[in-house]
């Protein structure tokens, strides 16, 4: 569709490569329970893996964004965990070998999301009404 609408290449490669070929888990585990004989691959999206480091941490920010949305009550250390748990499990899975994230890039994108989330759902004072 993006080609069709003659689309910028980079934003075409930011559509095909963010989910790189990574497991639908929730889909893939629920179809094994039904049939253990399931293949994780056709459970899998096509790819490619992100090729830049840019598409990569786009690919991280969609992971995060996506499980920040479906915690009750997010804290601070609950964020910290699953920001790391998702980095950790991409880079297991092998989503970044193609690219050419760092380790400390990678460190510093985590701490940024960490950052940025916490901001977010940080709890509000609550300011008691002005008695004029």
């Amino acid at each position: 569709m993006l080609r069709k609408h003659k689309m910028p290449k980079e934003i075409i490669d930011v559509a095909e490569q963010h989910h790189g070929t990574s497991l639908l888990k929730f889909f893939y585990y629920k179809a094994k329970e039904e049939n253990p004989e399931v293949r994780e691959e056709d459970y899998r999206y096509v790819g490619p893996k992100p090729q830049t480091k840019e598409i990569a941490i786009i690919s991280v920010a969609d992971s995060i964004e996506a499980a920040v949305r479906s915690m009750k009550e997010p804290t601070s250390e609950k964020i910290k965990k699953l920001v790391d748990a998702i980095v950790e499990d991409k880079l297991k899975d092998g989503q970044f070998d193609e690219c050419d994230l760092t380790m400390k890039e990678l460190k510093t994108v985590k701490h940024v999301m960490c950052e940025t989330l916490n901001g977010i759902f940080h709890s509000r004072i609550e300011y008691p009404q002005d008695t004029k």
